[in-house]
């Protein structure tokens, strides 16, 4: 019976213990869990020094300065194209040579509008011959003759009028006061063929005071572009004339050109539901970059700049109404608070003009639990 009582007494002494062990075993582990939750203060970020720019975006493309049409003054179809396109040209070289195409009606009419004003004239000289000889007899005024020999001038100059409209329907030329007009079209300007819009055999309308006339090709002067795009209406309000401008074209992504912004347009344009103000930048030295028109770009205009300041992530910092400031570890793994005077930013960094030293460490937000 003793000996039944020893080991009961045993086995409770050592449940006893057991249950001892493991609740100092659970007390240490929860210890510990919090004392580590009491330091894990999340991340920190160091305050370092670096250059803050302000830029306002500007999207668009680099286009020449100087783009003209190339139209013809005369009717007919493309005889000869002298240039094609990527090819330079010189003022006043030979582009293209339109032959005149009249119908046969035009021709017919050109021709029989010649033979009456011929007759016309001839007329009128007889009529002048006969007035002379009556003046002289002193049968008709001074006004009357003068009135003949008016009416003889202006059907002499009809009928020369007429002959010039035939030599152009027939031969493309002809010369008018001195000037030559005639199907060769020549290039107003030097510059570089962007585009031929004909092609042999191509009718060709001319331009007219009532109708804009086929274009047949488009030259620009290379040596002078420009970037034209849009900025957002948020940002166009920072902005003035002289600005320092980076262009980063898609085509070349490891050339920034250099630019200035020279116009701002005093009037938005809708673009996908925003309010968009065209603006124009000169391109100041394109350096090794081949640039070509239709190339699209960026441009970041520099509205304002800081160099060398205390910069730290602007997520890292919190705005409320009137008071900028972020946390710092504190002892004993709080987070705490210290009250920050911010300047220029990027979007993604943020100038800290007081508040904090360098080298000193700001808490990331902390992670908000899904």
């Amino acid at each position: 019976m003793n000996a039944k009582r020893r080991r009961s007494r045993k086995r409770t002494v050592w449940l006893v213990i057991a249950i001892v062990v493991v609740a100092a075993v659970a007390v240490f582990v929860v210890l510990k869990e919090r004392n580590g939750k009491a330091h894990d203060v999340g991340p920190v970020i160091k305050v370092e020094r670096g250059d803050i720019i302000e830029k306002a975006l500007a999207v668009g493309s680099i286009v020449p300065r100087n783009e003209i049409s190339i139209k013809s003054k005369v009717s007919g179809v493309v005889k000869t194209i002298y240039r094609e396109p990527g090819e330079k040209v010189e003022a006043e070289e030979s582009l293209i040579e339109i032959r005149p195409d009249p119908t046969p009606l035009e021709l017919a009419q050109a021709k029989r509008t010649v033979e009456m004003d011929a007759i016309a004239l001839k007329n009128a000289e007889k009529n002048l011959d006969r007035s002379k000889e009556l003046l002289a007899r002193g049968l008709i005024s001074k006004t009357e003759y003068e009135q003949i020999e008016k009416d003889y001038e202006q059907a002499e100059l009809q009928l020369k009028m007429s002959n010039e409209r035939l030599a152009l329907i027939e031969k493309g030329s002809v010369n008018i006061a001195g000037r030559r007009i005639e199907g060769v079209i020549r290039s107003p300007i030097g510059g570089f063929i962007l585009e031929k819009n004909v092609n042999i055999g191509d009718p060709v309308v001319p331009l007219t005071s009532y109708q804009e006339g086929t274009v047949l090709m488009t030259i620009a002067d290379m040596d002078s572009l420009v970037f034209k795009g849009t900025v957002d209406e948020i940002d166009v309000g920072k902005l003035h004339y002289g600005m320092t401008v980076e262009i980063k074209v898609g085509a070349l992504p490891d050339k920034v050109v250099p630019g200035t912004l020279t116009k701002i347009s005093l009037k938005a344009r809708e673009e996908n539901n925003s309010r968009m103000f065209p603006v124009e930048i000169s391109i100041d030295d394109t350096g090794l970059a081949l640039l070509r028109a239709g190339y699209s770009a960026n441009a970041d205009i520099i509205i304002n700049e800081a160099k060398e300041v205390l910069v730290i992530p602007e997520r890292v910092v919190y705005f409320a109404e009137d008071s900028v400031y972020v946390e710092v570890p504190g002892p004993e793994g709080r987070r705490e608070v210290i009250l920050i005077e911010t300047g220029f930013s990027d979007a993604i960094r943020i100038e800290v003009k007081s508040g904090l030293e360098e080298g000193q460490e700001v808490l990331e937000k902390p992670q908000k639990e899904i």
